[in-house]
């Protein structure tokens, strides 16, 4: 267990260096693909041809999303940023998640079949805790209960927010069954371990 441990804190290094590095080549490309698109540099010199036969057809993917919400194509570098900037956080985090649950499987298998179980039970109220903050988040996009990459919240949730639902109303426009839930889960977490 200590040597994935170790493995997986120096993959985390250098993912860290290396996505901090990529960064910066990519706010350096974006930039100038940028000041290329609106015309701050002439779009008949190399650097600008090469940017419109190599970069620019990686970014049209992004670039149909920014014209599709009605941005201008010269933004389309500085989206780019942006959408790095959360894949790299998002990977970060994950990473830093693995790093953090193998802590935790190392301390609890020093302290025997309990603390396995207490492990457990911690994880699992830890995932519904997620999967509501996940469907709460998902909630504010109107087609993102059927996408499949959040489905699975609103199955892992509503045994618990169907009944409440019934039980409490809304106030206004607000389901605040998430809350009181999330905030029974913790108290409940408490007693239980």
């Amino acid at each position: 267990m200590n040597a994935a441990f170790a493995l997986f804190a120096s993959i985390s290094s250098i993912a860290r260096t290396v996505l901090l590095a990529g960064g910066v080549v990519v706010a350096a490309v974006a930039a100038v693909d940028w000041a290329a698109r609106t015309r701050r540099i002439s779009p008949f010199n190399g650097v600008a041809r090469f940017l419109r036969s190599n970069v620019d057809p990686r970014l049209a993917g992004v670039e149909r999303q920014v014209l599709r919400s009605g941005g201008h194509q010269s933004a389309t570098p500085l989206w780019a940023v942006v959408a790095y900037v959360v894949i790299a956080l998002l990977v970060l985090a994950a990473l830093d998640m693995v790093l953090s649950l193998l802590g935790q499987a190392m301390a609890a298998t020093t302290m025997g079949p309990g603390g396995i179980l207490s492990l457990l039970i911690h994880w699992a109220f830890a995932f519904l805790r997620l999967a509501i903050l996940i469907r709460v988040i998902g909630s504010w996009f109107p087609r993102a209960a059927a996408s499949p990459w959040l489905k699975w919240s609103y199955g892992a949730t509503e045994w618990m927010l169907g009944p409440l639902r019934r039980v409490i109303p809304s106030v206004g426009m607000i389901d605040i069954t998430p809350i009181i839930a999330y905030f029974a889960l913790s108290i409940l977490e408490g007693l239980v371990t």
